[in-house]
């Protein structure tokens, strides 16, 4: 999957918490998410915030996919509130591979 498709996939599914993200598609929304948000930061605050505010709710229903992806319900995004160790669970969680097969919360991402 691309950084365009990814994008695209991610915007579709703007708050769809369920089912699977692939780490492709995580991390090329991810990728795509920053670029954004530095293009706008170049150009206005007014902008970067407008951006902030288009771009959580795909990130936050990403996220959630994507530790749908590894088993992981996706409230476990919540640890990331914990200061400093939150995040690294987090990062460890997002690089992990994808179960194989059918899981709880579905078939695997295509």
């Amino acid at each position: 999957m691309g950084i365009q498709q990814a994008f695209v996939t991610c915007m579709k599914k703007y708050a769809d918490f369920s089912g699977r993200a692939t780490r492709s598609e995580y991390w090329w929304f991810v990728l795509c998410e920053i670029l954004i948000l530095g293009a706008a930061s170049l150009l206005s605050e007014t902008l970067t915030g407008l951006a902030a505010l288009v771009l959580v709710l795909p990130a936050v229903a990403v996220g959630a996919r994507r530790l749908h992806d590894i088993g992981r319900s996706g409230w476990w995004l919540l640890v990331g509130l914990v200061p400093l160790i939150g995040g690294l669970f987090l990062l460890y969680w997002t690089v992990l591979p994808s179960q194989p097969g059918a899981n709880a919360f579905g078939e695997p991402a295509a």
